[in-house]
């Protein structure tokens, strides 16, 4: 971002008689990240954003956003006062991307979001200047500020959207008007607030519906939820998947502790390769390599970009246990699809013993007992040799286990029990045998990794 402060008072339709002459280069909603050159805004969180104003300006903020309903209580720095905070961030948001005038890629999906953004944003910058979202800034705050924060140069913008709620998307791709909307797939992750997959893929379709007249709907073609509503979108389609229907389906797919390669249909002598495990990123990587060829990208710089790929949150990772087991680790993030692809991923493995550790998969509403016994059916003795359990919904994957395991292999524990769990794990593992460990972040289970490795 780089724009006088006259430009954001014109961009908000705010008069004044004296604007001081200062530039902005960003904008930030966390005081404790504050810099020069940003525009601070006061956002409502668990606490009005105005009780940090003054840290924002001690740690270095240029200006500052007030609401017309608090009190100016520091003049220290340059002020814009508005009607609504939230307003004048999305008012802002709309006129920078204007000014910027980036194709805009927007991608969803219930797993595979932030890969895909990665995948995608590293295949166009081959060609482009690229922006993207940061982390996983996928919500009402993160869009606009992965917006306003985008330099002026850019030329494509990769935003990552997330939802929990009914209309989320339609919001936020109203902001962005996507060039391209990506749908990596469709699964069961909060479907505590939308109670089945027909409603998530609904949600999920939003972003459809700011899409330019000129866009393309890119989509996993193997999921019936979609396919049935992409009827309805009058833009151009591409699908990828497994089958053979799809514009883009893998042909060969080899995988390893480190790394997954695939051929596909579109390029047969091609082999790509991307440098994490699983299955299923041959998925994101194609919607990604859709992606590349709407915006003519060489497939061999497309090859290259994949294999380059650095990931700014990968969960999934591998690590050394102290005892020298390998270690792979997400224990921040579970969902019943996403368990599912990883376990089955797992057991390919040519290695020791196998040793699961999963814990709670939260946000399932009503659907939470069936969701955790269906993983029984991804696990078995020949595959995973020992198996602990964590938290409460987990006792209904526990009850569907007893019949298939030998006590002495199967435990299950309570949330407040982690240290009895990693006492056991220390235990009960060798420098052979190869551990899973994941859960939902609200079971903590970084906190028994901490321990191990």
């Amino acid at each position: 971002m780089k724009m006088k402060l006259q430009e954001v008072y014109s961009a908000l339709k705010i008069q004044a008689d004296e604007i001081p002459n200062v530039e902005i280069t960003g904008v930030c909603f966390d005081s404790r990240k504050a810099k020069t050159g940003d525009l601070f805004f006061p956002l409502k969180g668990d606490r009005d954003g105005h009780e940090f104003i003054e840290s924002a300006i001690s740690n270095g903020a240029t200006a500052t956003v007030w609401q017309k309903d608090h009190e100016i209580v520091d003049k220290s720095i340059p002020y814009v006062v508005v009607d609504d905070v939230m307003k004048a961030f999305e008012t802002l948001t709309k006129y920078y991307l204007a000014k910027v005038n980036p194709k805009v890629v927007a991608v969803t999906g219930s797993n595979g979001k932030t890969t895909t953004k990665d995948m995608i944003a590293s295949i166009l910058a081959v060609n482009n200047n690229v922006a993207k979202t940061p982390k996983n800034f996928n919500n009402e705050i993160g869009v606009p500020f992965t917006i306003l924060n985008m330099p002026i140069n850019t030329e494509v913008l990769v935003v990552e959207m997330g939802m929990d709620r009914p209309g989320q998307i339609d919001h936020l791709s109203g902001l962005a008007h996507p060039d391209v909307s990506v749908v990596t797939m469709i699964g069961e992750a909060h479907i505590e607030f939308f109670g089945t997959r027909d409603k998530i893929a609904d949600a999920k379709m939003e972003i459809t519906r700011h899409l330019q007249e000129d866009g393309l709907f890119i989509y996993d073609g193997d999921e019936p939820l979609l396919t049935e509503r992409a009827e309805d979108v009058q833009r151009n389609k591409a699908t990828f998947g497994e089958k053979e229907t799809n514009t883009i389906y893998a042909t060969t797919i080899e995988s390893d502790k480190q790394k997954t390669s695939f051929k596909t249909n579109l390029w047969p002598e091609i082999e790509f390769t991307v440098p994490i495990m699983g299955d299923y990123n041959v998925n994101n990587a194609m919607a990604a390599l859709l992606v590349g060829r709407r915006y003519h990208v060489q497939v061999e710089n497309m090859q290259k970009a994949l294999s380059d790929l650095y990931l700014t949150e990968n969960r999934t990772e591998w690590l050394k246990a102290r005892n020298g087991a390998d270690i792979l680790s997400d224990v921040y993030n579970s969902n019943p699809t996403a368990a599912a692809e990883v376990l089955n991923n797992l057991k390919k493995l040519s290695t020791g013993r196998k040793i699961v550790v999963l814990g709670d998969m939260l946000e399932l509403g009503s659907a939470s007992k069936q969701l955790h016994e269906s993983l029984a059916d991804h696990i078995d003795p020949k595959d995973f040799q020992k198996v602990y359990l964590v938290g409460n919904e987990m006792k209904a994957l526990y009850d569907r286990l007893v019949t298939k395991y030998d006590p002495a292999d199967l435990s299950w524990y309570s949330k407040e029990q982690l240290d009895k769990l990693t006492e056991n794990l220390k235990e009960e593992t060798n420098s052979n045998d190869t551990i899973l460990l994941k859960a939902s972040h609200g079971i903590h289970l970084e906190n028994v990794l901490k321990e191990l490795v």
